[in-house]
């Protein structure tokens, strides 16, 4: 099946972190941290300049984790990602060139929608999962089953606005194997180095399910 390294991927872990780097030493730090702790997938996103430095560093220096680039927007950014190592790619929305790239180069891809439109959108493309952002604010686990109803054979991965008190009612339904949240690794814990909380809230992440 064609994105069948996607579905897996999504179901590495209930909870994708979702990570904004300011340097690629701190990347390490904190996906050693998200393995000590049980989670064995990161998304970095390319919000910042040490973004794809961070991929290449985690790919080479961190074993046991699937490292992925988040925010991919353009075939070049795919491109560049890829060539540094990430073995996936997200998209907050839809982003048909780096859609194509990854078909061409055979990587996993978690594009994003909204409406009904923009899911049959991708859908026609080939896409059979996708992320759902901002979740919370597009209606949460109540729009993910209506979207459900009419795609049967989707699965999603709702990220934006969900908290470790909230992930257990999307995890509750069957078409969402995980959620993307960017609780477990706060600004705060970053700018102090404190990797301890990231690893407590990675064990926490890995722990959780369905409500």
């Amino acid at each position: 099946m064609k994105y069948a390294q996607t579905r897996q991927v999504m179901a590495i872990a209930p909870v994708i972190p979702v990570v904004v780097v300011p340097d690629a030493r701190s990347g390490v730090e904190i996906a050693r941290a998200l393995v000590a702790g049980g989670i064995g997938v990161i998304e970095v996103t390319l919000r910042t300049e040490a973004g794809l430095a961070a991929i290449d560093a985690i790919a080479n220096e961190v074993d046991d984790i699937c490292v992925g680039a988040g925010t991919v927007w353009s075939a070049e950014q795919a491109e560049r990602a890829i060539d540094a190592g990430a073995e996936f790619m997200v998209s907050p929305g839809i982003a048909d060139e780096v859609n194509a790239v990854a078909q061409t180069r055979d990587i996993a891809y978690l594009p994003g929608a909204q409406t009904v439109s923009e899911i049959a959108h991708l859908k026609r493309r080939g896409v059979t999962a996708t992320k759902l952002f901002p979740a919370s604010v597009v209606g949460g686990p109540a729009a993910i089953k209506a979207f459900a109803s009419v795609f049967p054979d989707l699965v999603f991965c709702p990220t934006g606005g969900i908290k470790e008190d909230t992930a257990a009612d999307y995890l509750a339904l069957d078409c969402v194997p995980c959620v993307g949240g960017s609780w477990l690794v706060p600004a705060a814990a970053i700018a102090a180095s404190d990797w301890a909380s990231v690893q407590a809230a990675a064990e926490r992440g890995s722990a959780l399910s369905g409500a």
